[in-house]
């Protein structure tokens, strides 16, 4: 079927290959028609393209029929939408002009709870069809099954590439790889080897470097930062605290205590430009300081409410006022005797937590029993998940006028998830961590 483009589709399909605001599936769609505008058969195309023939003579027949508007999604098959228009546009005017009472912007959960509806309305059930996702995917329905296939019959192993015909590879990877591991000469001043520096080193092409470098998993532009515990008492404390997460003791309620310093009030030196269909929202990047606060909080594992306090610092007077806070907050809770149940409080080595005042009113006290953290392993406190929970959520991308302005959203916010507290879950036992936790030995000299 012959293709031929007046002057003005012709320009009109190159400005959408190159648009950015093109979808990838209508860019290829582009070029296929493109394509087979210069007489190229439907293999040629599909072989330059790297698509299944199918897939090209499906558009070469949509674009013959209906030009330029045969380029687009054509309506899909199956059942009819059971959630219309308008309630649609009331989603959709809900998440742009409101916001929930306690956070800065909608979750698909908390949204579909305040219009009551069930959240899983917005997502299919059920595997899709292979035409499903050949439509999804922008690719013909063969691809899919071939792929479904050699994942259905070999799992994950199925996905790799399988060995390609032609002549032997001539440039051994190991030894590019080898001279990756090695630092670059000091005459370079740099850290660490580029693809183009070290193919210019070689005398190979950038992307036989690259080839090398995937297929070893050799990645010299990523790092990353680790630290290991130097607690003399690492396995003990990991021991006592895992266990406290995984099968807390009877007629107790175990709490993770912590506080999140230097929360800044910050204020935006221009209004925030609200979400639209299309542009996410957007917010200057220069702010106006207002001073900051601390918020000290205590996590029940078994239910996860917060018990929360606000305070200009962070000293050990201030943290010591939340342990009485807490131990108000819980002073009526008691057993099937009529005893107040032992509060177990899990703790970093901050050294507020270990003051001489803290020892003293602790000893004075002793239902409240402390267990720390390994040093360097604060990530071992639950509280952490909420603490990341409500910055998310509430304080990175609010604007705050003052610093009163910051703790009363921040109350409100605690107040809010008080009403909706759901538990964390603990998975990892202690076993598995230990032997995360320590060096591991390396036969390598060179580091």
């Amino acid at each position: 079927m012959q293709i031929e483009l007046s002057r003005e589709e012709r320009e009109t399909l190159q400005r959408w290959t190159r648009r950015h605001t093109s979808s990838q599936a209508l860019a290829l769609r582009c070029r296929i028609v493109l394509a087979c505008a210069q007489d190229r058969t439907n293999n040629e195309v599909a072989a330059e393209l790297g698509v299944n023939k199918v897939t090209v003579s499906k558009w070469r027949r949509r674009f013959a029929a209906d030009r330029l508007e045969g380029l687009g999604d054509a309506p899909r098959p199956g059942a009819a939408r059971r959630i219309g228009d308008e309630v649609i546009e009331a989603v959709v005017v809900e998440t742009l002009e409101t916001a929930p009472k306690d956070a800065t912007h909608w979750s698909t959960r908390a949204l579909a709870a305040g219009m009551g509806s069930a959240a899983r309305r917005s997502r299919r059930s059920g595997a899709p069809s292979g035409s499903r996702i050949a439509e999804l995917c922008g690719q013909s329905l063969p691809t899919v099954m071939l792929w479904r296939g050699r994942y259905d019959a070999e799992g994950i192993a199925g996905l790799a590439d399988r060995k390609r015909p032609g002549r032997p590879r001539r440039l051994d990877h190991a030894e590019i790889v080898k001279k990756t591991l090695a630092p670059p000469p000091k005459k370079l001043g740099v850290t660490h080897w580029s693809s183009r520096l070290l193919a210019a080193q070689l005398g190979i092409s950038a992307s036989a470097v690259s080839t090398a470098w995937r297929d070893y998993g050799v990645k010299p532009w990523r790092s990353r930062s680790f630290r290991f515990s130097t607690d003399p008492e690492l396995d003990a404390k990991v021991i006592d605290v895992v266990g406290l997460y995984l099968a807390p003791p009877e007629n107790a309620i175990v709490l993770c205590v912590d506080e999140k310093s230097q929360i800044q009030a910050l204020d935006r030196t221009m209004p925030v430009l609200p979400m639209q269909p299309g542009k996410i929202e957007a917010r200057s990047h220069d702010y106006v300081p207002h001073g900051t606060t601390t918020l000290f909080a205590a996590l029940e594992i078994a239910t996860g409410k917060v018990t929360a306090a606000l305070k200009p610092r962070h000293r050990n007077t201030e943290f010591l006022a939340f342990l009485k806070q807490i131990e108000r907050a819980y002073r009526d809770v008691v057993d099937d005797q009529g005893n107040p149940v032992e509060l177990h409080l899990v703790m970093d080595n901050y050294a507020a937590h270990k003051h001489a005042n803290v020892k003293t009113w602790l000893a004075a006290n002793p239902r409240l029993v402390i267990h720390f953290t390994p040093t360097h392993a604060s990530w071992m406190n639950l509280v952490e998940v909420w603490f990341s929970l409500i910055e998310r959520q509430a304080i990175h991308r609010a604007v705050f006028t003052s610093v009163k302005d910051l703790n009363a959203k921040i109350r409100t916010y605690i107040d809010g998830w008080n009403e909706r507290s759901h538990p964390f879950v603990w998975t990892r036992t202690a076993e598995e961590i230990l032997k995360h936790t320590k060096p591991k030995e390396t036969s390598n000299s060179g580091h």
